[in-house]
């Protein structure tokens, strides 16, 4: 009896291909949970379409992928000077965000990362004269920008990156390869149109393996199930049921993501009231959870324990057995699944 990550397994490499059409020269991306697949499936993935080089978080990932990808890996996180030092292969190429970081790596292969309208790291304009003297002692794979998903300020991606090209030209630094994150295929093209010389690659996560919802689904299996009645108590509180129905005890806890929510940035009316009023539940120990019984997401009898979750179901739904799934509607990037099944 487990929590499950159901793929269906066509449909699912058919959109790798959609997307591979989409973004020539692309660069998976597997970092963190490896996006609810782990990191052996994904890195299995990548190899399967002929990736060369495959994006990983951090330098503790690259020396676990290591042994399921045979190309390249392209670390996301830039090196800092005084960072514990991990044992990886030359194969591995390390993401710098400052002229310091680059004089610190001595020989290596390195993509150098430019601030961009993020304002999360990167270097400046004004660093790029010192930069020409440190490039001559590592081994320069490119460079690369790191762009805002959401543009309120009307502004156009596409002239971002040139911007950055112009300055990078106007610096005479090298631009045989740029790294680029969060731009649509058609301002990839055009891109690479302005600029023949200079091969864009695309960093893609989340729209790679995420990017059809219905290939996926997450269920949890039903392990017990237990006849109440209004007024019984029940559980680590003992606090009492709402109502005649059922406490069922679904595979799923807090060590699997369940019940782990990160925060969403609210926009609108609708989505702020929404909040509030869940907010609002909370404070009276009403929290939904994500499993699905009879068609409507079913409430948390208690906060989720570590490997299972209580939910209750009033009468008036389908009584549900031992052996049943919910469907369960997670995040990809939180959740731990006991196993994968391809179908």
């Amino acid at each position: 009896m487990a929590l499950t990550l159901y793929v269906d397994t066509a449909r699912w490499r058919a959109h790798h291909k959609h997307v591979l059409e989409q973004f020539p020269g692309i660069v998976p991306v597997c970092k963190g949970n490896g996006y609810g697949f782990g990191h052996e499936r994904l890195a299995e993935e990548a190899t399967r379409f002929g990736s060369d080089v495959l994006a990983v978080g951090t330098t503790y990932e690259a020396a676990r992928i290591k042994d399921f990808f045979g190309g390249d890996l392209l670390v996301l996180t830039p090196f800092r000077r005084g960072e514990e030092p991990v044992p990886l292969p030359d194969r591995v190429i390390r993401s710098v965000s400052s002229v310091d970081g680059v004089h610190g790596l001595v020989g290596a292969r390195v993509v150098i990362e430019v601030m961009s309208s993020m304002k999360r790291h990167g270097v400046t304009e004004q660093e790029l004269p010192h930069l020409h003297a440190a490039i001559e002692d590592v081994r320069l794979e490119g460079f690369a920008i790191h762009l805002p998903l959401d543009r309120l300020d009307g502004s156009d991606a596409v002239e971002e990156v040139i911007g950055w090209m112009d300055r990078l030209r106007a610096a005479r630094l090298p631009l045989h390869t740029m790294f680029v994150s969060h731009l649509k295929a058609p301002e990839l093209a055009r891109l690479q149109q302005q600029f023949p010389q200079t091969r864009f690659r695309a960093r893609i996560g989340t729209h790679l393996w995420l990017g059809d919802h219905e290939a996926t689904e997450y269920r949890g299996a039903v392990l017990d199930v237990t006849r109440v009645v209004k007024g019984d108590r029940f559980g680590y509180r003992q606090q009492k049921v709402p109502s005649d129905g059922w406490l069922a005890v679904v595979a799923g806890g807090t060590s699997h993501g369940v019940g782990l929510e990160a925060p969403k940035a609210l926009g609108g009316v609708m989505p702020r009231a929404k909040g509030v009023a869940r907010a609002g539940l909370a404070t009276v120990n009403r929290n939904l959870s994500p499993f699905v019984w009879g068609g409507k997401q079913r409430w948390f009898a208690e906060p989720p324990h570590m490997q299972v979750s209580i939910l209750f179901v009033p009468s008036d739904a389908p009584e549900p057995h031992v052996g049943d799934e919910l469907v369960a509607h997670l995040r990809h990037t939180t959740t731990q699944t006991d196993r994968l099944v391809d179908r």
